[in-house]
């Protein structure tokens, strides 16, 4: 690979860093350790040329260098979990019912997707924030690709009943007594 080609690889890889510290933060659920994951797999990939020459696809390399990273984090003990997903992005609206709403349900959507399982918390990152396709996020995630359809459904699923309004009633029905 040419000195023009690997420095392209470089400025694709830079490129990739909010999709990437999104993705970290799907599976730290903490933004600072989600930051130094993303730090970490930067420093590995930008050390290594040989392997930076070789690269096909950026986008998947490097998820698979922060996952491969989490994982020997998880293994070490050094799980914390703190702030929520995408702390501090800003929704850009002039209504201030509306932006309250917004960010009401954006956080209440953050909530349920850190609670998820991590299997199913890749799954659902990779397909639907960061919109890969069955086949690549199955390659990615090195499943086979009913498995990830089978974990992205229960995600769907748990989402979906954690979002709906009659979920919510339903949790405080069930502090109601029955009258019988």
């Amino acid at each position: 690979m040419t000195s023009l080609a690997l420095a392209d690889t470089q400025h694709a890889i830079i490129d990739l860093m909010p999709d990437l510290r999104r993705f970290a933060r799907s599976l730290t659920r903490s933004a600072d350790t989600a930051d130094d994951l993303v730090q970490a797999a930067y420093a590995r990939a930008f050390s290594n040329p040989q392997a930076l020459a070789a690269v096909e696809e950026p986008a998947g390399w490097m998820r698979t260098i922060i996952r491969n990273l989490w994982i020997d984090e998880k293994r070490s003990a050094r799980d914390q979990v703190s702030a929520p997903l995408e702390d501090g992005e800003h929704i850009g609206t002039e209504d201030t019912e509306r932006t309250l709403i917004v960010r009401s349900t954006l956080a209440q959507v953050r909530t349920v997707i850190a609670s998820l399982p991590e299997e199913q918390r890749s799954a659902i990152m990779l397909v639907c924030v960061s919109g890969l396709s069955y086949k690549e996020a199955a390659a990615e995630l090195d499943v086979p690709i009913g498995t990830l359809m089978s974990r992205l459904c229960r995600a769907r699923l748990e989402l979906a009943r954690r979002m709906s309004p009659f979920s919510q009633q339903e949790a405080n029905w069930e502090r109601v007594p029955v009258i019988r």
